[in-house]
């Protein structure tokens, strides 16, 4: 009752801000990622086309996060499965002359059918089982892109038509944001409603979940569906992006990348990974560039700030914010870091 009370006395700007699932500061970081390529210099196309990829990592981060956060199965194959979306959308247009806006949709909802082929398959197992399992599937799955020269191009890489035909690269920037936020909406309503609760249940006990009532392996089987939907439509964007597309998106390498953005942002947060992921990606970004004699250099910092992470502050970036900045005693910024009690 009091909350209902609460939320009736909200003033317009709350509500919208509850509805969109932000906060004020929230708000104000979106508003300037939207201003960052008007900002020198990451005006400049090589810095744009950094931040576009650190947008997609951002995403791919939100995806992986539903299932590894929220029903504690990590989908090791998860990369595998956007490529498939991005395969899928990339054959569509070259063979049959498709628009690429219907085509990425198409390629999630193919990798989303192939998520839910792999979730009836491994989610009947738990722990290590499952996550190995989704490994192994992604390994067949890039395995075959690799084999069947005829139809992908193997990896030579299969050319494919852009979204945009401009030279600059904006308009991408512009879209993988807006996709990034779409992402983020529709995993928050879902997370909070009875379904995310049933997820939660889940994650923390599953036996205790059964006994409560809950099918644990129709919510796991539909979280992972819905996951690898949105990975299949974010592999979509990347061939599109790109303009190339080979087997190198779906390695496990790919999957490590958007593992450690998503543990590094906090596990069960949603926002975490997509926060941490564009100061993280682009100094990645800038360390390849800069040290490119010494390839690889990139996954061993991955794995040495997740380990230092992991040991020193396991809930993340997320856990740090909830605990540090959203306590602070000031009143206006508590209310800007946190939103209306």
């Amino acid at each position: 009752m009091d909350n209902t009370i609460t939320r009736q006395q909200m003033n317009p700007f709350d509500k919208l801000l509850e509805k969109l699932c932000l906060t004020p500061a929230g708000l104000s970081g979106l508003v300037l990622l939207f201003a960052l390529p008007f900002i020198p210099p990451f005006d400049q196309e090589y810095m744009l086309r950094w931040l576009i990829y650190s947008g997609f990592i951002a995403a791919m981060s939100v995806g992986f996060d539903l299932t590894a956060g929220y029903i504690n199965i990590v989908n090791f194959g998860y990369a595998a499965v956007a490529g498939f979306g991005g395969y899928t959308s990339a054959l569509l247009v070259v063979n049959l002359g498709l628009s690429p806006w219907l085509t990425m949709v198409a390629g999630g909802i193919a990798a989303g059918a192939m998520g839910l082929a792999i979730g009836m398959t491994s989610l009947r197992l738990r722990g290590i089982f499952a996550a190995c399992l989704s490994w192994f599937f992604g390994l067949a799955i890039m395995g075959l892109a690799t084999k069947l020269v005829w139809l992908t191009r193997g990896p030579l890489g299969l050319r494919v038509p852009r979204l945009f035909e401009a030279e600059s690269n904006v308009s991408y920037y512009f879209l993988i944001i807006i996709l990034l936020y779409l992402i983020y909406l529709v995993c928050k309503w879902i997370v909070r409603s009875k379904i995310g609760l049933a997820f939660q249940a889940i994650g923390q006990n599953m036996d205790a979940a059964r006994t409560s009532g809950i099918n644990p392996v129709n919510y796991r089987v539909f979280n992972f569906t819905l996951s690898c939907a949105i990975a299949g439509v974010l592999g979509g964007f990347y061939a599109h992006f790109y303009g190339i597309l080979t087997p190198d998106i779906m390695h496990t390498a790919k999957t490590v990348e958007v593992l450690a953005v998503a543990y590094i942002g906090g596990r069960g947060s949603l926002w975490g990974g997509a926060v941490i992921a564009f100061p993280f990606i682009f100094i990645m970004e800038i360390v390849r560039s800069n040290l490119s004699n010494l390839p690889g250099l990139n996954l061993v910092i991955y794995a040495l700030v997740l380990i230092l992470v992991m040991i020193y502050y396991p809930g993340g970036f997320s856990y740090f914010y909830e605990t540090n900045i959203r306590k602070i005693k000031n009143k206006t910024l508590r209310y800007f870091f946190k939103g209306r009690d």
